[in-house]
């Protein structure tokens, strides 16, 4: 017998606000988060648009000991998870008593290791680094130090899978309680926003150069798009079994049905219609419905053009016959990378709450692929039963997760 799997628990820091009511009237209104960041044209950004991300402030919250070990991202993980474990009824005590785990994604944390080899390189003295610097500079920087704060005992481990990272962290929690290997995880996902984390991206021309416009500057599927924006904070969301959630009288918010995943096995950056294909196909599958059945779906479009075009089709060549409502969040988000996967879960559950789709904000000239899709360019009132949420990564990894509404 497999688990019933669900979300008992949602919290968020992104650009878009600092809580799920913040985000949710930004949502509902088509607000950009997008800005320019100056000091990127110092260091020689070809771009300076990002997602504006407010870093919380700390003190007062945790003790120094906590807050010296926090990298950036996991700063904001840790707001993000403050929140949802206040939603998701699970305090302290509870905590401490049940063995609750934790699986977040997370592909980098570029401005603690680059401080640190400055540190070193401009003092010549490694003692300098502070003691926090080992656990802000690891990959796991966000599972090691949240699984510390809040004391877990359950699963551990970090999620590295480029922009597809929260999306599989949720996913594979799903599978753990799924199949009886754990009761409750906390899942997610978070990306810094500084300098230091993007300017490999900026070589590669990847981002859009329109600063003259910054909350018309992401485009996706729009014919005139001309790169992604970076992005960042934090999302988690609290998953359980439906027995465990029932016992302890847990808010049930939505249920995860489905998950599906594929490697594109090609180019290490361009996407691939078969790999999208087969990802889709595969969540479909294990949640047991049609294509048909799927009400919304919330596009990983970036707003790059090779990627966007792929997934049209993709999402086309699954979806054709029913045409379901499509939107990219990332028009007002920016690209959020290790992230996107957890806050577009967040995003959409909250529409499913509230009975409306989010638009696709400067959607207004769609290409040969996006011509085929039923995309919202404006907020619309909405019953959605259930959602499907698409996240492609570098090197050819898929996800996509398939949520819905506990009647």
């Amino acid at each position: 017998m497999h688990n019933r799997v669900v979300i008992t628990g949602l919290g968020i820091w992104s650009c878009l606000g600092k809580n799920l009511e913040e985000v949710k009237d930004s949502l509902y209104a088509g607000k950009s988060g997008i800005g320019m960041d100056m000091e990127r044209k110092e260091w020689g950004y070809r771009s300076g648009l990002t997602g504006i991300v407010q870093r919380p402030e700390l003190k007062g919250i945790l003790d120094r000991r906590a807050r010296v070990g926090l990298s950036e991202e996991a700063e904001y993980a840790y707001m993000a998870t403050l929140e949802a474990m206040k939603n998701a009824k699970m305090d302290m005590s509870w905590v401490e008593k049940n063995e609750v785990g934790i699986l977040y994604g997370n592909d980098s944390s570029a401005k603690a290791v680059s401080e640190a080899i400055d540190t070193i390189r401009i003092k010549k003295d490694t003692t300098l680094l502070g003691s926090g610097s080992i656990f802000q500079s690891m990959n796991c920087t966000v599972t090691m130090n949240l699984s510390t704060i809040f004391k877990l005992k359950g699963v551990n481990f970090t999620i590295s899978a480029a922009c597809a990272s929260g999306s599989h962290a949720i996913g594979l929690g799903y599978l753990m309680i799924k199949w009886g290997l754990q009761k409750h995880i906390i899942c997610g996902g978070a990306q810094e926003v500084n300098p230091f984390a993007f300017g490999s991206f900026d070589g590669l021309s990847a981002f859009s150069v329109r600063e003259n416009d910054p909350a018309r500057a992401s485009r996706p599927f729009d014919k005139d798009r001309d790169g992604l924006i970076p992005s960042g904070g934090a999302a988690t969301v609290i998953i359980e079994s439906y027995e465990s959630a029932m016992e302890r009288g847990a808010p049930i918010l939505a249920e995860i049905v489905g998950y599906g995943f594929s490697s594109n096995g090609e180019h290490i950056s361009n996407s691939s219609v078969d790999g999208q294909i087969r990802s889709l196909n595969m969540a479909l599958k294990d949640a047991g419905i049609d294509a048909a059945a799927i009400d919304y779906i919330n596009a990983h479009a970036t707003s790059t053009p090779g990627g966007d075009f792929a997934e049209a089709q993709a999402i086309d060549a699954v979806f054709g016959e029913s045409k379901p409502m499509v939107s990219s969040t990332k028009s007002m988000t920016g690209h959020e990378c290790w992230m996107a996967g957890a806050s577009e879960i967040v995003y959409s559950t909250l529409m499913m709450q509230n009975n409306f789709v989010a638009p696709n904000i400067n959607f207004e000239n769609p290409d040969e692929a996006s011509a085929k899709l039923n995309i919202v360019s404006k907020t619309t009132e909405k019953n959605i039963d259930v959602f499907l949420s698409n996240s492609f990564g570098f090197g050819g990894t898929n996800s996509s997760l398939i949520i819905k509404k506990i009647k």
